[in-house]
């Protein structure tokens, strides 16, 4: 795998993350894919590793949503003293390895290249111990997605507003062109979404957080997808609370699940 490495931003300050942009070669779809990559303030003085949070933006949105709408996940990763990486998972991938395009391999790209590009690079925890996922919207969807299909590389996920069925929004954010029409691939449709993906997980010791708000047209999906892990008996921590689809909503969304993930990563050490 080519590797290509910018310097994004370097603080001054010795006590202040670092902020790079990582280029990373995709060989499923042959062209270099830009990440923001998170460092904390202790990365340059310890030998220990850390564990990464990946952080998923929504459709129509990019690799630098994150950090230049909520600046403050920079502090996060102080905070919590972990690697935060945003991926680009292209402006609609939905974070699939597209049915109908062979060229749209996001999956393949998120959960096997871009792994072992920042474990080759970083200081990192190269285990599913030390990995947890997370996104808004369709990167909500697209968290819980990869995490569905490889819990032997995310212990955690969370999703922010996610698309959780998108059956019921089969016209809409361009889902189509990964998954075929509706009228003439309903299978795609039906297996590929998180709705009908529980069963993957069932018995499994894999820790999510998801919430909504209540006024977000994926109010009523997240809420049916609640309901139906109660029925099946897999844990999890679900809100849903004011706020619509939007970046007022998120960066609370996100102070929830970084406490939710930190969590997670102290017990496991703790273990």
């Amino acid at each position: 795998m080519k590797i290509i490495f910018f310097l994004f931003f370097l603080s001054t300050s010795v006590f202040a993350s670092r902020v790079d942009t990582l280029v990373v070669f995709s060989q499923s779809m042959q062209k270099n894919l830009k990440n923001v990559v998170i460092l904390p303030d202790t990365y340059q003085n310890t030998s220990k590793p850390f564990s990464v949070l990946y952080l998923l933006h929504g459709a129509s949105g990019n690799y630098k949503d994150w950090i230049s709408l909520v600046p403050e996940i920079k502090e996060y990763a102080d905070q919590y003293n972990i690697i935060i990486v945003c991926p680009d998972g292209d402006q609609f991938s939905w974070y699939f390895d597209s049915l109908v395009n062979d060229k749209m391999k996001y999956e393949t790209y998120i959960s096997k290249e871009l792994i072992k590009a920042i474990d080759e690079k970083y200081k990192t925890k190269r285990s599913v111990k030390g990995r947890a996922i997370t996104g808004l919207s369709m990167g909500g969807h697209g968290a819980f997605y990869l995490t569905f299909k490889h819990p032997d590389v995310f212990g955690a996920a969370g999703s922010m507003s996610g698309g959780m069925n998108l059956v019921k929004f089969s016209d809409s954010w361009r889902i189509a062109e990964q998954l075929g029409d509706y009228s003439e691939h309903p299978e795609n449709w039906k297996k590929n979404t998180i709705i009908n993906m529980t069963h993957l997980i069932e018995g499994k010791n894999i820790k999510l957080i998801f919430d909504c708000g209540v006024d977000d047209f994926f109010y009523e999906v997240n809420k049916e997808l609640h309901e139906k892990m109660l029925n099946q008996n897999i844990p999890h921590n679900y809100t849903e609370r004011p706020g619509k689809h939007d970046w007022n909503y998120w960066p609370i969304s996100i102070k929830y699940h970084m406490v939710f993930f930190d969590s997670f990563f102290t017990e496991i050490e703790s273990n």
